[in-house]
């Protein structure tokens, strides 16, 4: 029969009562107390359990929850700084740890992260113009123990730093520099700056890179600086033709110097080398000369008619007496020679034979004459 069938005498609580009723509360609490006290080592003189007994078992549950309470795990990006009682003890690597709770203070810190931070701000350059520059600054915790403990904000102290470099490096620099061609130098000098004053503060930060985002005139003057950049873009446009140009004509011009050099070089050497034959032909006709000055002297004027008479088609003969003159119009002859030329090569011998034949005629025609009165 179940126990809670009628009945059955049984009590749940382990004792047997004579009624059907519900369990006795009273007598299943000092049943736990007894249960209790037994842990505890005695009772008291009544016969019920005593309060101090419980201590031992209280003490030693809160011992165990308090040493639990004390294990954590860093990770393998985590350094853990730990402070005993406000004093630095250690620095722990990864993995599971343990550190008295209420004793030891714990400081996680990820230090292989990449961290970042942006800032914007109106700056005054080396000439006197205002600059508006947006910057990111990526950085990472070299020393876990000096980022906990020697800057109380270092977030903060970052800020303030690359405030202060960042002004000092733009301030040493012009306005052309800051917005078009130094943007790299400067970031590369802000870094620097940047990093010598967080060493000086003994943070543990560690500045990785220095990107400048922006770099700009306010917009209160942009359209004005909008000018002067094209103007410049315009003077270098023109400065770059001007080069083609330049580049263009003096290899063509120097090529032209180098040909007249060279038509008067070799000009030079004709004229001298012309002269020093006309002078060797001189000397040698000169000791001709003085061997035979008579052969020579006739020799130099028929060469002298000759010269002259080659390209001549009219000839006039004058003879040794008389006022006669004889003509020979040669170019008429050739003419009339020319229309009545055959078109072989006899033809055109037969032809030079005929003009010869009558140029020769008429010579004779005015030679005998000539000898004639030279008899009588």
């Amino acid at each position: 029969m179940a126990w809670n069938e009628p009945g059955g005498g049984k009590d749940p609580w382990g004792g047997k009562r004579g009624n059907d009723g519900p369990p006795d509360l009273d007598e299943a609490l000092n049943q736990l107390k007894k249960k209790f006290s037994s842990f505890g080592g005695g009772s008291s003189g009544s016969g019920g359990p005593d309060g101090k007994s419980l201590l031992p078992v209280v003490a030693m549950v809160l011992l165990v929850l308090w040493g639990l309470m004390g294990f954590y795990q860093v990770d393998e990006k985590e350094q853990a700084v730990v402070l005993r009682l406000g004093k630095y003890h250690d620095t722990l690597g990864s993995g599971l740890q343990w550190n008295p709770k209420l004793i030891d203070n714990v400081y996680t810190v990820r230090v292989t992260e990449e961290r970042q931070y942006s800032a914007r701000g109106l700056m005054l350059t080396q000439d006197e113009n205002i600059v508006e520059i947006s910057l990111t600054v990526q950085y990472n915790i070299e020393d876990a123990k000096a980022f906990v403990l020697n800057i109380r904000d270092p977030e903060t102290s970052l800020k303030h730093a690359t405030d202060s470099a960042l002004r000092h490096v733009v301030g040493s620099t012009g306005l052309d520099g800051v917005i078009s061609t130094g943007r790299e130098e400067i970031a590369i000098s802000t870094a620097d700056k940047l990093q010598v004053l967080l060493n000086n503060y003994k943070s543990g930060i560690n500045v990785v890179k220095i990107n400048i985002e922006e770099a700009r005139p306010p917009n209160e003057v942009k359209s004005a600086y909008d000018d002067v950049i094209k103007a410049r873009e315009d003077l270098e446009r023109l400065v770059n033709e001007a080069q083609s140009y330049s580049n263009g004509i003096i290899p063509e011009a120097r090529g032209a110097a180098q040909r007249m050099r060279e038509e008067a070089g070799a000009y030079k050497s004709q004229v001298v080398s012309k002269a020093e034959g006309e002078a060797q032909r001189f000397t040698n006709l000169y000791i001709e000369y003085a061997k035979a000055p008579e052969v020579t002297r006739d020799r130099l004027y028929i060469d002298a008619v000759e010269n002259v008479m080659m390209n001549s088609t009219k000839i006039l003969v004058d003879t040794e007496s008389g006022n006669n003159m004889l003509y020979l119009p040669l170019d008429k002859l050739i003419q009339e020679g020319t229309q009545s030329k055959l078109r072989s090569d006899e033809g055109n011998g037969e032809m030079i034979d005929r003009i010869t034949n009558q140029v020769l005629e008429k010579l004779q025609r005015n030679v005998e004459p000539t000898s004639m009165e030279r008899r009588r």
